[in-house]
């Protein structure tokens, strides 16, 4: 399945659905999503996906929410961990999320849908959700969340104004031995800035000191008193916010199965209204469904194509007819118009609206394609291969409800041999009963749609003026591939189209294809417009580099001889040296001079190539026949 959404491209349409989904459960279930199978079931997704898209298009875009780790939160109480300030702050923002959402969907009602009923399955605590608002503020606990809490609070503050006060008290009375005029905080103690030589005049502990030494800072006996106070008091303060925290995770922890019954439906209200913003997005419209293997598309466009420029399908199969053979010319739309269909379909069936501006489209059982090249160098799978692996795994689980789409039917091969395979596949898809679309260019298999019951041609519209196609499907005309009429055109002459059709067609060249005689002729741009390449050497061809008595240079050693053997099939050549003869590549070889300048024409090379003993002997067995006679060549 993941293969075929990757074919049609139903993958690509997920991630953008899945954009629209907030929550990571919405966008689980977009990513697993595949076409049902009970027609009762199918309605009522589509009804889901209509009525929300008509909620949106009413009141605007849902108060949904991510919910992101409330779940967790809700767990972690149950578990009897306390929670923090911020993290039962989080949970009351999802039951005022509950609250907003409930009151959208009873704002809905009044339009008669029956999506906005999923308001009673939702329960926004309110008095939960007041408790949880008025204590925790901030992410912190509130001052007011208890009387006890507030009290301490203030006190605490009393006790740090006190500290301060005695602190001040201390820097006015001593002055002189001031480094600074203001008191601070060192170690989580009120302490005043000493300079160092006037340490003993202020009584008290040393706390901290600056980084030169020059000033130390000294809690005063008077203010250390009010320290041990203030701890106290904060000690009671961390209880009772502890208590307070505690208290109200057990509420969440009463109430968990109420607050995950939410979780729960606004995850699925997430995934409905994910299906009508998707909607929008494609300003798709909800389709008809059947099961009578009937697929009507009128005005059909590719979903991911820009809508403004996309050449609208008209498309329809079924009522006695299987399968449509569609051709016409390269880049025609031929690939687009089948997975237009496909993909139409399959959001179809999967509950989402269509991009049609109407559709009446069949549920099927499974959906099979081979779309693409299909080729795996890691499989040592070619074209041909991997079109014939898919092809039998189709025709492996067809069955009559199956939706098959496949493109360029019987190519990757020699093209006899691939037209038999198309008209022998073409065959086995008749006997499923399934619905087939196939996209070819064999004229073969035009010929056999044609005759067939139960099969039609269609073709992708080309105009032959402007050279462009239309993307327009015409059900009933089988196309062309238009490339000798784009070939003339283009400006190839009649003489060189009458051979490419000939070898074609044979003598039976189709009337609409014949030419006229007034086409074009074909002339050879003249030599002074034509680039020449610029050569180091006469010879370019490596078998006629060197020829017999050239002098040449040998290298690396850069040694002087003359080549007694030419180059053979495998680029080696053997070159005499002044000692001796060596067989050597002829890329580590350069001419130093050409035979033809050392020696006259019909020179005997063999004066120097030969022994005098083979040199006897050849011109004895010239003359006459030497009974076992043989010449030796080192």
């Amino acid at each position: 399945m993941i293969q075929v959404e990757r074919d049609i491209e139903f993958d690509m349409i997920k991630q953008i659905w899945m954009e629209q989904a907030l929550t990571n459960w919405a966008k689980d279930e977009i990513k697993n999503t595949i076409p049902y199978m009970s027609e009762n079931e199918l309605r009522a997704k589509l009804r889901d996906t209509t009525e929300a898209r008509l909620l949106i298009e009413y009141l605007g875009r849902p108060p949904l929410v991510s919910l992101a780790g409330i779940k967790d939160m809700i767990q972690s109480a149950m578990r009897g961990e306390c929670l923090s300030a911020m993290q039962l702050e989080e949970i009351e923002k999802s039951l005022v999320a509950v609250r907003r959402l409930k009151d959208y969907l009873c704002r809905g009602k009044q339009y008669e849908l029956s999506l906005p009923y999923y308001e009673e399955n939702l329960n926004s605590l309110e008095s939960v959700q007041e408790i949880f608002r008025f204590q925790i503020r901030n992410g912190v606990v509130d001052d007011y969340a208890s009387k006890q809490l507030k009290t301490l609070r203030s006190d605490i503050e009393k006790a740090k104004d006190k500290m301060k006060e005695k602190a001040e008290n201390i820097m006015r009375v001593h002055k002189d031995c001031m480094s600074e005029n203001f008191s601070t905080f060192r170690n989580g103690r009120m302490c005043v800035p000493v300079k160092k030589e006037y340490r003993h005049k202020v009584s008290g502990s040393v706390i901290d000191k600056s980084s030169t030494g020059n000033t130390l800072f000294i809690e005063p006996v008077s203010v250390a008193k009010y320290y041990e106070e203030l701890q106290l008091l904060i000690i009671d303060e961390e209880n009772e916010v502890r208590r307070i925290l505690y208290s109200l995770t057990a509420m969440v922890s009463d109430n968990s199965e109420v607050m995950e019954q939410n979780m729960r439906m606004i995850e699925k209200l997430d995934y409905i209204f994910s299906k009508a913003k998707l909607s929008l997005e494609l300003n798709a419209t909800c389709p008809k469904i059947n099961t009578d293997r009937i697929i009507t598309l009128k005005d059909g466009r590719h979903p991911l194509m820009d809508e403004s420029i996309c050449v609208p399908l008209q498309f329809e199969i079924g009522n006695g007819v299987s399968g449509i053979v569609i051709t016409g010319p390269n880049t025609g739309g031929k690939t687009v118009a089948i997975k237009t269909v496909a993909l139409n379909c399959m959001m179809a069936q999967c509950g989402l609206h269509v991009t049609c501006r109407e559709a009446d489209i069949c549920m099927s059982s499974n959906y099979l394609c081979d779309i693409g090249d299909g080729q795996d160098l890691s499989e040592n799978l070619s074209t041909f291969s991997a079109h014939i692996k898919r092809v039998l795994y189709i025709l492996k689980n067809i069955n009559k409800d199956s939706l098959v789409i496949m493109d360029e039917l019987g190519s990757g091969t020699d093209p006899t041999e691939g037209m038999g395979i198309a008209i022998a596949i073409l065959d086995e898809l008749k006997k499923s009963e399934a619905l087939f679309l196939v996209t070819t260019h064999y004229p073969e298999v035009k010929q056999y749609a044609q005759k067939e019951d139960r099969i039609k041609n269609a073709r992708m519209t080309f105009d032959k003026e402007s050279l462009r196609p239309l993307f327009q499907l015409e059900i009933g005309e089988a196309g062309e591939s238009c490339a000798f009429y784009i070939s003339r055109r283009l400006g190839m002459p009649d003489s060189m189209l009458k051979t490419a059709m000939k070898a074609a067609y044979g003598e039976n060249i189709p009337i609409d294809l014949e030419l006229n005689t007034t086409g074009v002729e074909y002339r050879r741009q003249s030599r002074s417009g034509i680039r020449k390449i610029a050569s180091n050497s006469k010879r370019n061809n490596p078998l006629e580099k060197f020829q017999l008595g050239d002098s040449v240079m040998v290298y690396p050693d850069k040694k002087i001889g003359i080549v007694c053997q030419t180059i053979n099939d495998k680029g080696v050549l053997r070159v005499q040296l002044s000692d001796k003869k060596i067989w050597i590549n002829h890329k580590r070889v350069k001419l130093h001079v050409a035979a033809s300048e050392l020696y006259p024409e019909d020179y005997d090379f063999s004066i120097i190539f030969d022994t005098v003993e083979n040199r006897k002997l050849r011109h004895d067995m010239d003359r006459k026949y030497v009974e076992g006679a043989e010449i030796t060549i080192e």
